[in-house]
């Protein structure tokens, strides 16, 4: 397998959502009325190229976030609290084709969640097989959905995604998995908390430490050993337990822990650096 980390823009969020502040209500309002933006963070992508097919974890951004009008204005947290840099050209289609991989040739698009800056990009592939959870489903679409963030309208109208099955039994602190390859060695895992549907993807090359690729489960490794709940979360409590099931997994063995807007996530990929157990 061939693993590449692909870049999709950035974007700066308020430094209360990227470690929230306060319980409650009181947490989303610390994100809009927070006067601190982090410096801007990377959208990544990854691709795993695997001999079953072509995976790409999420689909980072699309750049018409830069177009007036694209994001609703009635909605204060597009207004204040989230800052969008995407060219055309750092899309999830001529990124692929960078590295020599044509959208076409992917199999499964696994989608962790589905905020804009982790879907944005699934107009580049109408062949593939798109895996979502039920929950995250249900929790994005509607009015409802619109509310709290998702940006349904601009789904593509081929839509039609594979929901996400999840075996019965326990995979290490993991309630519940599924198996995407038949060699077993790439594995969904539910991560709920920052979303209702939240998920995250596992691989285990032949040799080396295990691949964690964790979406916003949090926003840097650090946070996640600390057991820190962004200040988005749709439900902070199962945020919290989703992070503690993540450290026991990386207490128990080597995990390379990438969540999407981590800096050093590309890094520590190349490096298969392992998060620190002690």
């Amino acid at each position: 397998m061939r693993i590449s980390a692909l870049q999709t823009g950035t974007v700066a969020v308020k430094e209360a959502q990227r470690e929230g502040r306060g319980s409650g209500p009181a947490r989303i309002v610390n994100v809009l009325r927070g006067k601190q933006w982090t410096e801007p963070l990377p959208i990544h992508v990854w691709v795993i190229e695997h001999p079953e097919g072509v995976i790409v974890v999420d689909t980072g951004e699309t750049a018409r976030v830069m177009e007036p009008g694209w994001f609703p204005r009635w909605n204060p947290y597009f207004r204040n609290a989230v800052r969008f840099s995407v060219r055309p050209d750092q899309e999830i289609g001529p990124q692929l084709e960078h590295i020599g991989v044509s959208p076409q040739r992917v199999r499964w698009v696994v989608i962790t969640h589905m905020h804009t800056d982790h879907a944005g990009g699934l107009p580049a592939f109408p062949q593939a097989e798109i895996l979502v959870t039920q929950a995250e489903l249900d929790a994005s679409s509607g009015v409802s959905g619109r509310i709290n963030g998702y940006l349904p309208q601009h789904r593509p109208d081929w839509f039609a995604p594979r929901v996400v099955e999840w075996d019965s039994e326990p995979w290490g602190p993991f309630p519940a998995s599924m198996p995407l390859t038949s060699a077993g060695d790439v594995r969904l895992v539910p991560t709920p908390g920052h979303t209702p549907g939240h998920m995250s993807v596992v691989v285990q090359e032949a040799e080396g430490p295990l691949i964690f690729f964790a979406g916003d489960t949090s926003y840097t490794q650090e946070l996640m050993r600390r057991g820190a709940v962004d200040g988005v979360s749709a439900d902070p409590a199962a945020a919290a337990e989703t992070l503690r099931r993540i450290h026991d997994l990386c207490a128990a063995g080597d995990v390379v822990y990438l969540p999407t807007h981590d800096p050093e996530s590309a890094r520590r990929l190349a490096s298969r650096s392992p998060v620190p157990r002690s």
